[in-house]
């Protein structure tokens, strides 16, 4: 199985973060290839030059040759590049599972936090681009943890071999 792993790499905690997870699918079975994009240093390597249209190409190429794209959504917004990825994946028809950790969306049943909706500018949750977030449900899920995601990419594999 082919997967495209979507997420921001520009903060060292992201790429920590990206590693992890990728890590982490690459021990569920040795079938698993996982493109990273901060691997591919010949258009990551943030020393080297690599402009707009080689990393177009090779992350576009990437993703139609995949068979299932992860995408990790946390951050103040969708990273615009993860968000590029799902338009592409959407398009082509290939399943995606999107990551949402923040911790914002706990408490969906808290009374005060709820009424908080009401009142300007105190909204105690978090925002997603729903469109984004649409081509992800519709071609998709997102959970919020990373087990459940690992489950998921883990389920996939097996109906996939």
């Amino acid at each position: 199985m082919n997967i495209y792993f979507a997420g921001p790499m520009f903060a060292k905690a992201d790429l920590l973060y990206n590693e992890y997870l990728v890590g982490k699918i690459r021990e569920i079975d040795s079938s698993i290839s996982v493109y990273l994009p901060q691997e591919n240093g010949a258009i990551n390597d943030k020393t080297a030059y690599a402009d707009s249209q080689m990393i177009a190409l090779a992350d576009t190429e990437r993703v139609l040759n995949s068979d299932l794209l992860v995408a990790v959504l946390d951050g103040a917004v969708i990273d615009s590049g993860v968000a590029s990825e799902i338009g592409i994946a959407y398009a082509k028809g290939i399943p995606i599972i999107g990551l949402y950790t923040d911790t914002r969306q706990q408490g969906a049943d808290n009374q005060k936090k709820l009424d908080a909706l009401n009142d300007t500018a105190e909204n105690q949750f978090h925002y997603l681009n729903l469109y984004t977030v649409g081509l992800v449900k519709l071609n998709g899920t997102i959970v919020n943890t990373d087990e459940d995601f690992l489950s998921l990419i883990k389920q996939a594999t097996l109906e996939k071999n």
